[in-house]
């Protein structure tokens, strides 16, 4: 058992009340500068322990970690993660989440992962999902829709997470067509958006909303530190994972609810950080450099090329 586990059992012993790092140091024969610095790296990971001067330290009861208590506590939705799912690990909560959806799985079911082993994005990209620190959750959605609306899932989700990190963490994002949220440059959060349509209706038969926060991760792997953030960087505080997870579902059910008129689609081109500017992007094999000038009521990025010819992309990979 290494040593931040053994702290954490002692505190966990001792939830509620406070204990001194003194105490905790002789427990376990170590230095009390030992005891803070796991102690910070538990906090780092989502726990909330207070520190009182001659007093010591306590876990509360809110522990910052992801369970279904801690997040339904939050909640104020009627549908949207009052069926919840939490895992330790998966490989993925979209795959599981999917895998729900196809054998009935209802509208709100919410899978919630403290770690992903294989988590990804768009073009099967891997997502970094470290254990216990960010926020990795996928959402199985039936709104009632046709077909043409459905592309608008994305862009009404990242209204909502925008939202959410607004009110919980009380930083304002910018969002990058189609599916990234962005802080002063660097992305800090990813949404995956899968659908199947049902054959005979021609309609939208359910969704699956991928959504993965980079909350307190306090490091990134190299091939990412220079382009990805997280809300404990951008705050240099710990978030309470619980409260924005819930505070995304409770956006998200209600942005859902303007997914035929498209009410929301102002606000998500407010929030572009692209528009007004040129931007290579990549469309199936092609690369071609583009003025972004605008986004449809689909959340389609209109662009002009070099020529002046006007474009809608539906989908596309932004390089610069």
């Amino acid at each position: 058992m290494g040593l931040k586990t053994r702290v954490l059992e002692i505190l966990e012993n001792n939830r509620g009340r406070s204990i001194s790092g003194n105490s905790i140091a002789n427990s376990l024969g170590i230095t009390r500068s030992a005891v803070w610095k796991a102690v910070v790296d538990l906090r780092r990971e989502g726990y909330i322990i207070d520190a009182v001067t001659n007093r010591g330290y306590c876990l509360t009861g809110e522990s910052g970690l992801m369970n279904e208590r801690s997040i339904q506590g939050f909640l104020t939705t009627e549908h949207l993660g009052r069926k919840l799912d939490v895992f330790k690990t998966i490989d993925s909560t979209n795959n599981f989440a999917k895998s729900l959806a196809q054998l009935g799985g209802e509208h709100g079911h919410t899978i919630i992962a403290e770690q992903q082993t294989v988590g990804r994005g768009r073009a099967d990209k891997s997502f970094y999902s470290p254990a216990n620190q960010g926020i990795y959750m996928s959402v199985i959605v039936r709104p009632r829709i046709p077909v043409a609306c459905s592309p608008r899932i994305t862009a009404c989700t990242a209204v909502a997470v925008a939202d959410a990190i607004k009110d919980t963490a009380g930083i304002e994002c910018g969002i990058k067509w189609v599916n990234d949220i962005f802080v002063h440059g660097k992305k800090l959060c990813g949404i995956l958006t899968e659908a199947a349509v049902g054959v005979e209706t021609g309609e939208l038969d359910y969704a699956v909303i991928g959504i993965g926060i980079n909350a307190n991760n306090a490091e990134f792997p190299d091939e990412i530190r220079d382009t990805a953030t997280s809300l404990f960087f951008e705050s240099r505080r710990i978030i309470n994972r619980a409260e924005l997870t819930a505070s995304v579902l409770n956006h998200l059910e209600s942005r859902l609810k303007e997914l035929e008129s498209g009410s929301f689609m102002n606000e998500y081109r407010e929030r572009s950080i692209l528009i007004g500017k040129r931007a290579r992007i990549l469309s199936g094999d092609r690369v071609t450099e583009y003025d972004c000038t605008g986004i449809d009521d689909n959340g389609f990025l209109v662009v002009r090329d070099m020529d002046g010819n006007e474009e809608h992309l539906s989908t596309g990979t932004i390089l610069t």
